[in-house]
């Protein structure tokens, strides 16, 4: 029979095991880094988009508000900023905003551009117009825009990464779309990084594209992570239960992210804003361990419910 000091002593130690079991995502702010199979070089998993939100006019303005955001992104320890010469005056917004970000705040910057040009010759100039824009000597990443002549800029993607002008080379999609030759290129190529849409309720890359590139070893870049805003009104005005505030999470911008990087193969996650108190907000999700697969599918069907 237990004693009643060892019952107290039992009760004692339950409780204080539930009580940092509890509160384990609020205090722990650890950042998850994830690894590029390839090389194994780890990254953080929330980057930053630049689509629209960076393509504005270069004004002392704008570009004051930029530096405020990438001042916040690089606090938090974020890496990876994407862009594209499709996003209008992103990649001059971003050159001349990280003029004004110290050495010693960016020096872990992941710089991710691409190619997306329909003419075979256009490739390699775009590829020195970025260089210029951002004012960088090297990319980390390249990758061919929604495959747009992917065969040509492959084979210059490929020549750029063995005379070290990039580091990884990879290809995006986006919407859903062009996963079928997405798939070939996946299976067949020698690609670094593919990006493509994964988020709460855009789910089929959860069938194939991820398992695929777990087999492949190929890091995961994942885009429209709040379908294009969507999700923000679908969940408007309602809030979030304490069930999963106990998880650490306590916005909607942080349930939808750190859904999407507790993934197992999800590299990196790239949420676009052009508000501080956004990017505050999408920074916090990676701090904390991540989810593990029941809790995902619990709070991926509450949501479905919810809406």
């Amino acid at each position: 029979m237990i004693s009643r000091r060892s019952f107290s002593k039992l009760i004692f130690f339950n409780f204080v095991s539930f009580f940092f079991s509890k509160f384990s995502f609020a205090r722990n702010k650890t950042v998850n880094k994830k690894i590029i199979p390839k090389s194994g070089e780890k990254i953080t998993p929330i980057g930053m988009g630049s689509w629209l939100t960076f393509d504005v006019m270069p004004t002392k303005t704008n570009i004051k508000n930029c530096v405020e955001i990438l001042k916040i992104f690089f606090k938090n320890k974020g890496q990876i900023i994407d862009s594209s010469p499709m996003y209008g005056q992103a990649e001059k917004i971003i050159g001349l905003s990280l003029k004004n970000i110290t050495e010693s705040n960016k020096k872990n910057l992941f710089s991710a551009t691409k190619i997306w040009t329909p003419m075979n010759n256009m490739g390699m100039k775009q590829f020195k117009e970025s260089i210029d824009l951002w004012n960088i000597n090297k990319f980390s990443l390249v990758q061919v825009h929604n495959l747009v002549n992917y065969d040509s800029h492959f084979e210059l993607l490929k020549n750029l990464k063995k005379k070290g002008k990039i580091k990884y080379l990879g290809v995006t999609t986006s919407h859903g779309s062009r996963h079928e030759k997405l798939i070939k290129i996946m299976k067949n190529d020698e690609i670094d990084f593919v990006q493509f849409t994964y988020n709460i309720l855009d789910d089929e890359a959860e069938k194939y594209l991820l398992p695929l590139a777990k087999e492949k070893r190929l890091a995961v870049i994942i885009n429209r992570p709040f379908q294009g805003g969507n999700l923000f009104k679908l969940s408007k005005n309602k809030k979030i239960p304490k069930w999963i505030s106990d998880y650490g999470i306590n916005t909607w911008s942080e349930l939808y992210l750190k859904f999407i990087i507790s993934h197992p193969d999800v590299t990196c996650v790239i949420p676009a804003t052009s508000k501080t108190k956004h990017m505050n907000e999408n920074m916090q999700s990676q701090f904390g361990r991540l989810l593990n697969q029941d809790e995902r599918l619990k709070i991926k069907k509450y949501y479905k419910n919810l809406i």
